[in-house]
């Protein structure tokens, strides 16, 4: 039952519940961008879907700071997408998990709109399509959004050379459910779910640092979620910006109990709160809620621990 209604409230937090309103603009990446299929084969793990991959947002009623947001639902093939840096290259690589409560994606409010800042910045973005509807996290439903996550590290670093990526710069950055799922991987990367696939299979799947946004399902009353998901941190889990607002109705308690649990075994790890700002407004800046500066400290972070280099004054 708590899965449940925590299941409910990021979905609606996020106002992102509606998949039978009209369509609107699809997402297919923009011109210029490589996409490619995340699996060579059959996807391990099948998840049957409702329906076609289609945008189900309504314009009017799905509107975070003024502006429609995208809810991309029913993906059953999912793929990586290569925004690569503009300016000077850095090195750097992050991949991004939209988050949607694993029902659907915020493709755009937490997808391509976290690329066009991360590129702008000279780091490259790998924007992942991961499987919805209702995977749910690791270990209560479905192991395929997990699957997706260690195949699209693994890819990355396969395409390292060809991406003019740094291979022990890769990191992950998640929102909500993304947010789980970033912190899933950090702490299951060292056997894969599935049968290798092919060389990409043989790179390590350990992302070199996570980005955890507004989070959920890390923590729940009886104060034990982290056990029941099988989320154990180690000294090798890697270290964690962490960030959400003290009233998001997910509960801030999933930010300070995975940062509990990094600094119980000596890992890295910034934990930032805020007193107001909800849930779900990804890098739409807001005046009235500090929350929405995130992205600068992010900056200042990348740079403390060295993925970055340091800006000059």
């Amino acid at each position: 039952m708590r899965y449940r209604v925590l299941s409910i409230a990021l979905t609606l937090a996020a106002s992102l519940t509606s998949l039978s309103v009209a369509q609107t603009k699809p997402w297919p990446p923009a011109a210029g961008h490589t996409t490619l299929n995340l699996w060579p084969g059959p996807v391990p793990d099948p998840v049957p879907t409702k329906g076609a991959e289609a945008n189900t947002a309504d314009p009017v009623k799905n509107v975070i700071a003024g502006k429609p947001i995208m809810i991309w639902a029913n993906v059953s093939t999912p793929t990586i997408t290569l925004y690569a840096p503009k300016g000077k290259n850095t090195g750097a690589a992050v991949v991004v998990f939209p988050g949607g409560g694993y029902n659907i994606l915020a493709i755009d409010l937490e997808g391509t709109e976290v690329c066009d800042w991360l590129t702008a910045k000279g780091i490259s973005c790998i924007l992942l399509k991961y499987r919805v509807p209702d995977t749910g996290p690791y270990k209560t439903k479905s192991p395929a959004a997990l699957e997706d996550a260690q195949r699209a590290i693994g890819m990355v670093r396969a395409h390292a050379a060809e991406w003019h990526i740094d291979p022990n710069r890769v990191g992950v950055l998640g929102f909500s459910a993304g947010g789980h799922l970033a912190v899933a991987l950090s702490t299951h990367y060292e056997t894969r779910l599935y049968p290798s696939q092919d060389a990409a299979d043989q790179q390590s799947c350990r992302p070199d640092f996570a980005v955890v946004v507004y989070p959920g399902y890390l923590a729940d009353p009886d104060h034990d979620f982290l056990d029941k998901l099988d989320i154990h941190p180690t000294e090798k889990t890697p270290p964690a910006f962490i960030v959400q607002a003290e009233d998001d109705p997910v509960h801030v308690e999933n930010a300070i109990t995975y940062f509990l649990a990094l600094k119980k075994v000596k890992v890295p790890a910034e934990l930032h709160v805020y007193s107001e700002g909800g849930h779900g407004y990804g890098l739409r800046p807001q005046a009235k809620w500090p929350v929405t500066t995130w992205p600068q400290a992010v900056e200042v972070w990348l740079q403390t621990i060295k993925i970055l280099p340091t800006a000059k004054p």
